[in-house]
């Protein structure tokens, strides 16, 4: 806490301006806008706010020029600030026509609307729905380990398998086909865990249950923290909101005791995952060292690299692309095997923050790893300063408006599913705004659409 009396003007603003536009968003949350608004500034307080208290800012001091620190700032200020104007108008420009029924979700929450027969008899179509796509990607899945039934579905038991895995930069003939394996993967897995927590059908309850047990595993027993959360949360959230009954007070008491979990969790992944598989750490009962238990969680550094940032383009040693960075995320669904240069995302930073030491093949970029900019970052890297944190702030609000849309027309459980799934991917997007992580989002809208125009309309099954 030393860290608050040495942080500047900017910062204490950016604060000031975070709790006054959280509380203009918890006001708005009738509006659709509200809760997604929310998740963006929650993602900003993790990953920007918290970052020099919980890394200490002393260390930032010593390590930049108190000038590029106090610039950094200003630039999360810009991006809260353009935030909150832009999230109404843009909303407005997408969402226009939908205002006037509210917020589904809050609807639903206040009416007790999954308990109803209707409600019970979507989740049921989806359920029927999924469970084909995913026999079918399981059964490619086990031929690409080879049968190994143990590391697919029961990684805690032996080595997790991965059907998927691929070099960083696809230009296999199947590449993308493995990339498309990855995400609709997690996406099913995802569903899987809302159904289980909104159904109260017995019959509904065992096959989304026994799937999701199945198919959850490999994820967290795996060393990819973003994914765990990706496929954990949608479902516990969804179970807190609609499901579980209770006060305000017992949801608070139960979400907290998630968190708890989920963050012992995760600290013994950090902890372990450079020395093995997890399932071997459990099974040791993980390092024993106390120089890597006391380490805290790596990636909560966004604002330091808002410094390099500032750093390098302030020495010359990295150029403002213009425009290119957010260019190469646009393209990244065409395959590479169809367009052999296709830009790559953000090895130019990779190499200006040192990453491409050592002897690394063309499959893997030329870098030994490649290094997040950050949300607020990468609008920067994009367009300065000035432009990109407003940037950044718009495309931000283009999310928050998809997000409301589904809120708006949620009183179905697709919209629901798929406004699950894209609040928790929010907080992701603060290491990124990019396709790689909201591609199980984009795949369940794609769902949604193939149902709403193909098979909704040949449904003639009764209510039962």
């Amino acid at each position: 806490m030393d860290s608050l009396f040495l942080l500047p003007l900017p910062y204490y603003l950016s604060v000031i301006a975070l709790v006054v536009f959280s509380w203009g968003a918890w006001q708005a949350r009738d509006e659709g806008w509200g809760v997604p608004m929310l998740a963006v500034l929650g993602t900003v307080a993790a990953w920007y706010l918290g970052d020099p208290l919980y890394n200490g800012y002393d260390e930032y001091l010593a390590r930049f020029e108190e000038t590029e620190l106090t610039e950094a700032w200003w630039e999360v200020l810009i991006f809260l600030i353009a935030l909150r104007i832009l999230v109404p108008t843009v909303n407005r420009m997408i969402n226009g026509n939908l205002f006037m029924g509210g917020s589904r979700i809050f609807q639903a929450i206040r009416s007790g609307l999954i308990h109803t027969e209707e409600f019970q008899h979507q989740l049921n179509i989806v359920l029927n729905l999924l469970i084909i796509p995913w026999v079918l990607l399981m059964a490619i899945a086990l031929v690409r380990v080879d049968f190994d039934f143990k590391g697919l579905f029961f990684p805690y038991l032996t080595e997790k398998a991965d059907p998927w895995s691929r070099d960083r930069i696809g230009t296999g003939s199947y590449d993308s086909l493995l990339a498309f394996g990855t995400y609709f993967q997690s996406l099913l897995t995802a569903l899987f865990g809302v159904i289980l927590a909104l159904s109260t059908r017995p019959k509904t309850m065992f096959w989304s249950g026994a799937i999701y047990f199945l198919a959850v595993p490999c994820y967290i027993f795996d060393r990819t923290r973003n994914i765990i959360l990706a496929v954990v949360v949608p479902g516990f959230m969804a179970f807190v909101t609609l499901r579980m009954k209770g006060g305000m007070l017992i949801r608070l008491v139960v979400m907290v005791a998630a968190f708890m979990a989920m963050e012992g969790w995760m600290k013994f992944v950090i902890n372990n995952r450079d020395l093995g598989s997890i399932s071997e750490a459990v099974k040791t009962g993980g390092t024993q060292s106390r120089e890597v238990k006391e380490r805290k969680h790596l990636g909560f550094n966004m604002f330091e690299e808002l410094g390099y940032i500032n750093l390098f383009i302030d020495k010359g040693t990295y150029q403002v692309n213009w425009g290119e960075r957010y260019f190469a995320e646009a393209v990244n669904p065409i395959p590479r095997k169809l367009w052999p240069g296709k830009p790559m995302i953000g090895l130019d930073y990779a190499v200006a923050r040192g990453m491409s030491y050592g002897s690394q093949g063309s499959s893997s970029g030329g870098v030994a790893a490649s290094i997040s900019t950050g949300m607020i970052g990468q609008g920067v890297v994009n367009f300065g300063g000035i432009l990109g944190p407003i940037a950044a702030a718009f495309l931000m609000a283009i999310w928050v408006a998809v997000l409301t849309r589904q809120d708006l027309l949620g009183s179905d459980i697709f919209h629901m599913m798929l406004y699950a799934i894209g609040i928790v991917l929010t907080f992701n997007m603060g290491r990124d705004i990019t396709l790689l992580i909201i591609y199980p989002f984009l795949f369940g809208w794609l769902l949604l659409n193939f149902y709403n125009r193909y098979l909704k309309p040949r449904e003639a099954r009764p209510i039962r």
